[in-house]
């Protein structure tokens, strides 16, 4: 792929602080390897639209108050691959979890516990910027 791809990540903290991760299953990229909700913008959709909609379709719930947190440059790790531009939101959920086939489990992870996941797409570094953010 020669241009790059808007991308949107969610960053959804349950009451106690922990965030949502995701093991990816049916998908091409990230096979068994962790990331946060998320997808790629579709035409004529806004990035708040593709938030909601991609957080529904991954996981059955409702994105409340989304908030645009900042943005993250996921450059290609070799030619050919794709190059991403990661718009990074965070926001409170209504709803029950339920996962759909691009995902085979789910958890629920603390700031302790980043490094105990691989991470797919550089969204162990958008965690660590978040939480930078959040204890500034």
């Amino acid at each position: 792929m020669d241009y790059p791809v808007p991308v949107v990540r969610l960053i959804v903290p349950d009451a106690v602080g922990r965030v949502l991760l995701l093991r990816r299953a049916d998908t091409t990229y990230g096979f068994d390897r962790w990331a946060l909700p998320g997808g790629k913008i579709d035409y004529g959709e806004t990035v708040e639209a593709a938030a909601a909609r991609e957080l529904e379709e991954e996981t059955g719930l409702r994105c409340e108050y989304p908030e645009f947190l900042f943005y993250q440059d996921s450059l290609a790790l070799q030619p050919g691959l794709m190059h991403c531009i990661n718009l990074y939101f965070e926001c409170r959920v209504a709803g029950d979890l339920r996962l759909n086939a691009e995902s085979s489990e789910s958890v629920w992870i603390g700031p302790g516990d980043l490094e105990r996941f691989q991470l797919v797409f550089r969204n162990d570094d958008g965690l660590r910027q978040w939480a930078s953010m959040r204890s500034a």
